[in-house]
């Protein structure tokens, strides 16, 4: 059975409507459900957590695995249908579930989602931040946001979540999927990404993220004198490091690469 006959046959027995307000858009592709589930084998894993599995266009086929399933459904009636198929959801927004205490070993989980798209840069952006990192991550996002997120350095498209996103993770293209793939079909194209978390030396990844965000804080400015607005900053310092790291002095945010970005916050004596 096919990912639209599967959908029509849940619509048929539970008449919903998507709602907007939860930005939701149900996927309708057996081409991307596919190519998801294909990239999820790829890795090793002990659970897995789906964000808004809605009518279970990935979740029919997650259940089959052998793997514990945690789905976290901010809408009422897909949270409750899932509770009555057996599976462990939670009735919660992603952005706000207490991901430290409720996965026991991040180490061995996966994330994967066809995310609504408002949530989607905060949901790479907190899942970055975490102390044990998860796995991996399959993700769906809106095409122009998946472009930012692999975005190479001096282009004026990349930004702070570039950086985090580079620097926390190693990330490939899984799939494009046009609007037809998706009920209702949004305005645009959307992309997959799989990210597999990438080791690295920073000891307080809040610091690093406040650090990045002074220096996108105005793209328009000399990166040097975004950095001044961090506490107790010292421009002479800030000029002897990018001297030190051979960075011009006239460098903007955006020319700096995520190891570059590392290594001036490291010299600048942050950890």
């Amino acid at each position: 059975m096919t990912v639209k006959e599967r959908l029509d046959l849940f619509f048929s027995k539970f008449p919903v409507e998507a709602k907007k307000a939860l930005g939701q858009n149900f996927l309708v592709s057996d081409y991307a459900v596919k190519e998801m589930i294909s990239c999820l084998k790829e890795h090793s894993f002990e659970s897995v957590v789906e964000i808004g599995p809605g009518p279970g266009a990935l979740t029919d086929v997650l259940k089959s695995l052998d793997t514990k399933l945690t789905v976290l459904e901010l809408d009422n009636f897909f949270h409750e249908y899932w509770v009555s198929q057996g599976l462990r959801a939670i009735h919660t927004d992603a952005l706000q579930w207490d991901w430290k205490t409720e996965i026991k070993d991040p180490s061995k989980t996966v994330l994967i989602s066809n995310l609504p798209y408002q949530i989607s840069s905060a949901i790479v952006i907190d899942r970055s931040m975490d102390e044990v990192p998860l796995s991996a991550m399959i993700l769906m996002f809106q095409k122009e946001v998946a472009q930012k997120i692999r975005m190479k350095s001096k282009t004026s498209e990349f930004g702070l979540l570039s950086v985090i996103a580079q620097v926390f993770w190693t990330i490939e293209t899984v799939c494009d999927l046009s609007p037809r793939d998706f009920l209702p079909a949004p305005k645009v194209a959307s992309r997959v990404l799989s990210f597999k978390t990438r080791p690295n030396s920073i000891e307080d990844k809040r610091s690093f993220l406040t650090f990045c965000k002074a220096g996108f804080a105005q793209k328009r400015k000399l990166l040097k004198k975004n950095l001044l607005t961090l506490n107790q900053m010292d421009p002479q310092k800030i000029i002897a490091s990018f001297q030190k790291l051979n960075l011009n002095e006239t460098s903007r945010a955006e020319e700096l690469s995520p190891d570059q970005w590392v290594a001036l916050y490291k010299d600048l004596g942050f950890k």
